[in-house]
């Protein structure tokens, strides 16, 4: 296993919308390994393909909650077929460091994908779950949480940015 650089916004990458993976051979293991180990190091708690710069369909995703049943999760090729409800959340992301903001998501999700043996799986998910599942499967999809910021918030979320990014550059 091996840890993989995190793109940080404004790469490119993070704006791709990903391409489908055909089969999970060893290599979609691979990068399944090192995701995993990327995103326990970071410390997160999910994370899309290409937000490591490789824009294919796959996320992983552990609340690392010794109450959660679930544990890593694993998809490839994810897809939201049933959403429910509304819920603000608290989020944050390892590709835009430091900065967190309240998101409007749907409250409950059922989502098919296959996981790491290229098996189907269905998952029902509520709450921080739901989220999280939401937001890695936005990036799939070229979307970040900042991008649902209303217009003021994310005219200050670019200027926190810009300032941010000087500093990191002086």
């Amino acid at each position: 296993m091996a840890l993989l650089n995190i793109c940080i916004y404004p790469d490119p990458v993070l704006r791709e919308k990903a391409r489908p993976i055909e089969k999970v051979d060893e290599s979609v293991r691979k990068l399944i390994d090192d995701m995993v180990e990327t995103m326990y190091n970071a410390p997160g708690i999910g994370l899309a393909a290409n937000q490591v710069g490789r824009p294919v369909r796959l996320i992983v995703v552990d609340l690392q909650k010794e109450d959660d049943p679930h544990g890593l999760i694993v998809l490839v090729n994810p897809q939201i077929v049933q959403a429910d409800g509304q819920i603000v959340w608290e989020e944050g992301c390892l590709s835009v460091p430091e900065y967190f903001a309240p998101v409007r998501r749907h409250e409950t999700v059922c989502v098919r994908g296959l996981n790491a043996d290229g098996e189907g799986v269905e998952i029902h998910a509520e709450g921080l779950l739901a989220v999280a599942l939401q937001h890695e499967i936005d990036h799939l999809d070229g979307r970040l949480f900042i991008d649902y910021l209303n217009p003021i918030k994310k005219d200050i979320f670019k200027r926190k940015w810009k300032k941010r990014v000087l500093e990191a550059s002086a």
